[in-house]
């Protein structure tokens, strides 16, 4: 790293602690997040910084690309959790401002450092930069709450069959899920007990634990669950349920995972592929595992049986 470079990610490492950023998070990989986001080079003036809209491959690129710094592909988790989200937490970058509904799973996902603060960061260098700080460092709790008030009001609101709330991301697989449990649900598994609710945000956004294991099932927190699991108690049936649009569905190789993950079930195993639509679904209709149901939101008094010797029930 030339002394350019070297001076530049110095002056982003003073920035970020004038911001109050703790010593992980003022360090040279959130110093060099923060320029990338800025669009400064070495050498320029803090006065020229943009805010452009960046993922996290070509945040790391263009660090790759100005700084010599080439961060290999398995540490974009690292500068995603560490860096871009403790940023975010404080206001100081705005996820998807351009579709803040974007599924959290997106390719699209993006950041941006939002124009309050680039008006403060314009300014290092000046003797205004450290009164506009403060300034800003006043208005932060407000900034973090209207942020995260507009990021509530985003949320896609559920009610589980029993009537308690929860709240899912937005976007994404996630509407599906809303409708599977709405509309599948209350037609397929009448009076049914969901035990499991996914959420690529939360991962875990609904979890009955104890009832799964009463049931004989005890999930390792890093096994693949599906999107939802509902207990069809009048049946004794575990339905398994997946929000195929995005990821697929229960094809051979899913179906085994499931039958490995849930294997110790006393209740019997159902396979539910769901899709948005019949047109979602051609696109799957060669992947999906035989001895297994298809479910589409768009006609959802119906379910497509794939073989075997009943409808919408256990085997084996």
């Amino acid at each position: 790293m030339n002394d350019l470079a070297y001076d530049q990610v110095e002056h982003a490492r003073i920035v970020l602690e004038s911001l109050g950023f703790d010593k992980e998070r003022s360090n040279e990989r959130s110093a060099r997040i923060l320029l990338a986001l800025l669009q400064l080079k070495p050498g320029d003036s803090w006065s020229s910084a943009t805010a452009p809209l960046l993922g996290t491959r070509a945040i790391m690129d263009w660090i790759r690309d100005q700084y010599g710094v080439d961060y290999k592909p398995n540490t974009r988790e690292t500068i995603r959790r560490l860096t871009l989200h403790q940023f975010a937490e404080v206001a100081l970058v705005e996820q998807n401002p351009d579709q803040p509904d974007r599924a959290i799973n997106s390719p699209k996902w993006c950041y941006a450092i939002p124009p309050r603060v680039l008006e403060v960061l314009q300014a290092y260098g000046t003797g205004q930069f450290y009164g506009l700080v403060a300034q800003y460092l006043r208005e932060q709790p407000g900034l973090i709450s209207r942020y995260a008030a507009a990021r509530s009001l985003e949320r896609i609101p559920v009610a589980l069959p029993d009537g308690r709330p929860i709240t899912l991301s937005p976007g994404g697989q996630n509407r599906l899920i809303k409708k599977m449990i709405d509309e599948f649900c209350e037609r397929f598994t009448p009076g049914g007990q969901v035990l499991y609710v996914g959420d690529a945000d939360a991962k875990w956004a609904f979890f009955d634990e104890k009832s799964l294991v009463e049931l004989g099932v005890v999930v390792d927190q890093h096994g693949k669950m599906p999107d939802l699991v509902v207990y069809f108690t009048a049946k004794n049936w575990l339905v398994l349920m997946e929000a195929a649009d995005s990821h697929g569905p229960v094809d051979a190789k899913r179906h085994r995972e499931l039958a490995t993950l849930f294997g110790q079930s006393s209740a019997g195993l159902v396979y539910v592929s769901c899709f948005p639509d019949r047109q979602a679904m051609r696109k799957y209709l060669n992947q999906i595992a035989w001895e297994t149901e298809a479910w589409c939101a768009d006609n959802p008094t119906h379910l497509i049986h794939f073989n075997g010797e009943r409808f919408l029930g256990p085997y084996g």
